[in-house]
């Protein structure tokens, strides 16, 4: 007899047969009958639908892979859990509600920050800012960006999560070095955003699938993509980071292989023999006016590609949100911060250096393909300048990759979503039972809340889904450049405390370079790029475009004064700031890597070793 046996049924002995049931004992013949024909109609329903099948195949098996990680030993007057592989010897895990684990290791994270926030921007949205502004302008725009800003912010988030990587990290941080309520208004901004984002994504699955199949209505791609998203999420998040490392891999050599064929090309090397080179930068074709003629014209075609840089271009949300989950963390977070500008200047700032050279910013097959709303690789200046060279059956494998990209990036910011969510609860600013993990440290129902809103994408079945994407875009970019100019802003929070408390950054486990002055570059960077983020929607006024634009400085500011006036929060005296609570326990966990170095290397086979050295 079970203990569900024993429990369901106390003091009793177990008896099956009593609990044998004859359905034709049951039912009279007319309802036998009924029930056999509503058992054919199911059948044929889900014969003809094989992506429902497919999503209970998935959330089964899902449930299935979600076993409880073995521990070591258990001290039953603590509940702390000795985790041998993990280190985890020292962080009292909470028997009602658990917690979440060390699971991602150094090249999970390292593929994470740079290419999981790699989505359809780079490769097909990119076309329309090619288009009005110039090859010129989309390079120097990327580069302005991501050096004045993603860079000091991935060395910043690099520098406070490395001091102390705990659950919750860049939110408890806001809230201990600036104010309470600033920490809850920067949380759920982050949220709002990386929901906007999920839901961007999965309109992108619908838009760029309608390449091949425009009949089947789109909805279905968006609830087979969001089936696929939350299994990945709800299983161990060491199998979500080992699907995140395939995904995000096969994403940069996509970009990579791309880069590799333009410098190829260009000198020659395509079917037709064409060295084309810089063709398409000479004749004033490098820099296009945008919205009026002359140098405000080509300033204004700029900053457009700065405004579409900020969506297209993250990485330090993704790296403050794994601290907490992250193996041997003081290690491994200062090499994704360190090694973010090579890998952003390789891939984002060469990837759109490349793109203009292969594809003619007044190519007219791009432009007809922006004006009839097409989607997918009809819509990539990648395939459009490669078609253009006479090379045939790439369009439908660039699709699928590009297809691959936007999966990947939705589920890596439904991950973020859950884990922001999973951190305001810890701080006490959601409901407790979003605190809840399973037995293998995933947040279940923090992953449910962001899923729902990624119903959101389902509109698609009403609306034409390049204008859906356009709106969840607009939606999420603000959200982005709010949120990272907040970390930047806690980060000048930190620094005031270790000056007034007499600590060096020297004695830091990682000191970034540059700072403060890097970081105060960086906020009137952020500043500058939300107060005009949405310039053009002015003149003449348009409604849509303006709430769009500007709808996360409102709810930002809202969701900072709900807080303020709620808890009557004032601003953290830095002398007073909170720099220790949790560094004891973490100093004992990372004890642990300490005195085994190198364990999970000597665990990897000969090619996981190679591919680990390449991050």
């Amino acid at each position: 007899m079970s203990a569900y046996q024993h429990a369901r049924y106390p003091g009793q002995l177990w008896k099956p047969d009593r609990c044998k049931v004859s359905i034709n004992g049951m039912f009279h013949l007319p309802f036998r009958k009924m029930i056999d024909g509503i058992s054919i109609r199911v059948t044929r329903f889900l014969w003809r639908n094989p992506v429902i099948v497919l999503s209970f195949v998935f959330c089964h098996f899902s449930f299935l892979a979600m076993d409880p990680e073995k521990s070591a030993g258990k001290s039953p007057s603590t509940g702390s859990v000795t985790d041998i592989s993990t280190g985890e010897n020292a962080i009292p895990v909470d028997p009602v509600f658990g917690q979440t684990k060390r699971g991602l290791s150094g090249r999970h994270v390292q593929l994470m920050a740079l290419g999981g926030s790699i989505g359809t921007g780079l490769f097909v949205g990119i076309g329309g800012v090619l288009s009005t502004s110039g090859p010129l302008s989309l390079v120097l725009g990327y580069l302005f960006y991501c050096i004045t800003f993603i860079w000091p912010c991935n060395l910043v988030v690099g520098e406070m999560a490395t001091y102390l990587p705990i659950r919750g990290s860049i939110f408890e941080f806001a809230k201990r070095y600036v104010d309470e309520a600033f920490g809850f208004a920067l949380g759920w901004t982050y949220f709002y955003t990386a929901a906007m984002l999920l839901c961007a994504e999965l309109s992108a699955v619908a838009t760029v699938i309608s390449f091949w199949d425009s009949e089947t209505n789109p909805a279905a791609w968006v609830a087979l993509a969001l089936a696929v998203m939350i299994v990945l999420n709800i299983i161990a998040v060491k199998w979500y980071g080992e699907s995140e490392f395939v995904m995000a891999s096969t994403k940069i050599l996509l970009i990579v292989g791309l880069i590799a064929l333009t410098f190829v090309t260009m000198v020659g090397g395509n079917p037709k023999h064409d060295a084309y080179g810089f063709r398409y930068w000479k004749n004033g074709n490098h820099i296009h006016a945008y919205w009026t003629d002359g140098a405000l014209g080509n300033f204004l075609g700029w900053w457009r590609v700065v405004l579409y840089a900020a969506f297209s271009v993250a990485g330090p949300d993704l790296l403050a949100l794994a601290a907490g989950e992250i193996q041997n963390p003081r290690r491994q977070i200062p090499r994704v911060a360190k090694r973010a500008f090579y890998r952003i200047a390789g891939f984002y700032v060469v990837g759109v250096f490349a793109v203009g050279i292969l594809c003619s910013s007044h190519d007219q097959r791009l432009i007809s393909a922006l004006a009839d709303g097409h989607s997918g690789a009809a819509a990539s200046p990648w395939v459009i300048g490669i078609q253009n060279l006479g090379i045939e059956g790439l369009p439908s494998f660039i699709n699928f990759l590009i297809l691959l990209s936007a999966w990947s990036c939705g589920n890596a910011y439904l991950y973020a979503a859950s884990r922001t969510l999973y951190s305001l609860a810890l701080d006490g600013q959601a409901p407790q039972i979003f605190r809840k993990c399973t037995k293998s440290g995933v947040p279940l129902y923090t992953v449910a809340v962001p899923s729902l809103l990624g119903c959101l994408a389902f509109m698609v079945a009403s609306s034409s889904s390049v204008e859906v994407f356009g709106w969840f875009v607009s939606l999420s970019t603000i959200g982005f450049v709010l949120t990272y100019t907040g970390y930047i802003v806690t980060f000048i929070g930190w620094y005031r405390a270790l000056n007034a408390q007499g600590i060096s950054r020297d004695t830091l486990p990682w000191k970034a370079p540059f700072m403060p002055y890097f970081a105060y570059w960086a906020i009137g960077t952020g500043c500058v790029t939300i107060f005009f983020s949405g310039w053009n929607t002015f003149k003449p006024f348009d409604v849509q475009g303006f709430i769009t634009s500007y709808f996360g400085v409102a709810f930002s500011a809202f969701m900072y004064t709900l807080w303020k006036i709620l808890k009557r929060t004032k601003a953290v005296n830095p002398a007073e700031a909170d720099l220790v609570t949790g560094k004891a326990e973490v100093d004992e966990e990372c004890r642990h890597w300490d005195e085994n170095p190198g364990k999970e290397r000597a665990e990897m086979t000969r090619m996981e070793k190679i591919w680990d050295s390449c991050w």
